[in-house]
């Protein structure tokens, strides 16, 4: 009997590994060739079976960089993030670079990308890092990269090795961007994961490319999209009058769904800008019930309150999200996780959780806009920026308070 019980925790270990349901990213890079400002974005919308996690800025062994953690943790393993070099990184697991055999810890992923916001300033030095570990490796895995000398490429970077892909290089990024969600080019295609996602945002990115819309507010807007990438089903056409009655609807293989835990989409700087005014433009907890914040490196090394380790060291942005996402996905148990309550979503009243959420959001992002192009004309933050997180910090929690009473009792 103990051998049997063995063998079925077993297998379901390796289905979890192989499926990709809890570790499985929507990603894209943008070259500055191919936005509007020059300057590179590196998106991340991150799936993960933990949901609750926070923002840290850390005093690295090289470079001091801000990151996204899971809570509770100290740190070790980071999920996206950049330094003070102007370097950024995120990933998405690949699940086929290894073939059926896969990586035997899947976490040593966060690691590598700890080790390079310490350390690496450019695409260089993250290859002299790659080249350094010792093989094989513990990944499989998608890594996205930008530097501040417009350096922008993934990195299918497998047991043994890795393939870079330029995004700059017109042969291999004609449009000036690269999507990746949960395979890789040089792995086994059999294997490929997350194809309906991938679908999604190739048409977004396609759509944003032809009409040179690869700007902060366009992008940020991915993680709200309600199109399936293969059935094409548009969640607004099936919009409830109201959220009188719960109006359940099939949730699974959209861009954001029941694992997503946070985004962020990196922007990058433009040739003869600092560094520094790298910037990530965070949503701390589920896109579909929280706020977009910009995240720099300040002199004071502050961030925002809300995102950040509180007195019980959990984002309380995060945790009002995590709320607030129960009212959409009601059903807990069972396949419930894969349903979503659309009329607590969306409805023809706008009082949907998503509709609440578009008008606090636009003022954080207009103002957040305003402290960022003003430090760029300084060529620099300061505490200008601090200012900003303390009015985000304020006005976000008497908004949520307004509009969610019930989370914030």
């Amino acid at each position: 009997m103990k051998r049997i019980f063995s063998i079925v925790l077993l297998l379901v270990g390796l289905l979890l590994a192989v499926d990709g349901s809890m570790q499985a990213c929507t990603s894209f890079i943008v070259s500055g060739k191919a936005t509007p400002d020059g300057r590179p974005l590196l998106f991340k919308n991150r799936d993960t079976g933990e949901l609750n996690n926070l923002t840290v800025l850390v005093h690295g062994a090289k470079y001091d960089y801000v990151a996204n953690i899971n809570y509770p943790g100290k740190g070790e393993s980071v999920w996206y993030g950049h330094n003070s070099a102007g370097f950024a990184i995120i990933n998405t697991a690949a699940y086929n670079l290894n073939g059926k055999e896969g990586p035997s810890d899947a976490n040593k992923d966060g690691v590598y990308m700890r080790m390079a916001l310490e350390q690496c300033a450019s695409l260089k030095d993250f290859e002299n890092m790659l080249d350094t570990i010792r093989k094989p490796m513990d990944c499989d895995s998608n890594y996205g990269v930008i530097d501040a000398q417009g350096g922008c490429a993934y990195y299918e970077t497998g047991a043994k090795g890795y393939v870079k892909f330029d995004v700059n290089d017109p042969k291999i990024a004609p449009l000036g961007y690269i999507v990746r969600t949960n395979f890789g080019y040089t792995g086994e295609r059999s294997m490929d994961k997350g194809i309906s996602r991938y679908s999604a945002i190739s048409d977004i990115c396609l759509r944003l490319a032809q009409t040179h819309g690869f700007t902060i507010e366009n992008v940020l807007q991915i993680p709200r999209y309600l199109i399936h990438g293969l059935t094409h089903i548009n969640l607004y056409n099936y919009e409830p009058s109201d959220d009188s009655r719960d109006v359940m609807m099939p949730f699974k293989d959209f861009i954001p769904r029941f694992q997503t835990a946070s985004t962020v989409c990196i922007q990058g700087v433009k040739s003869g800008e600092s560094p520094l005014l790298t910037v990530s433009w965070t949503i701390m907890g589920s896109p579909l019930a929280s706020v977009v914040v910009p995240v720099c490196i300040t002199p004071s090394h502050k961030l925002p309150g809300l995102i950040t380790a509180g007195d019980d060291g959990q984002s309380q942005l995060c945790l009002w999200a995590l709320s607030l996402k129960k009212e959409l996905f009601p059903v807990s148990n069972g396949e419930g996780p894969d349903y979503i309550n659309l009329a607590k979503l969306i409805n023809k009243e706008n009082t949907g959780i998503l509709q609440k959420i578009k008008p606090i959001e636009k003022e954080t992002v207009a103002c957040g806009m305003q402290a960022v192009n003003a430090a760029r004309q300084k060529g620099r933050f300061d505490s200008s920026m601090d200012d900003y997180y303390q009015w985000f910090d304020e006005f976000v929690a008497k908004s949520y308070s307004q509009q969610f009473p019930e989370i914030l009792k």
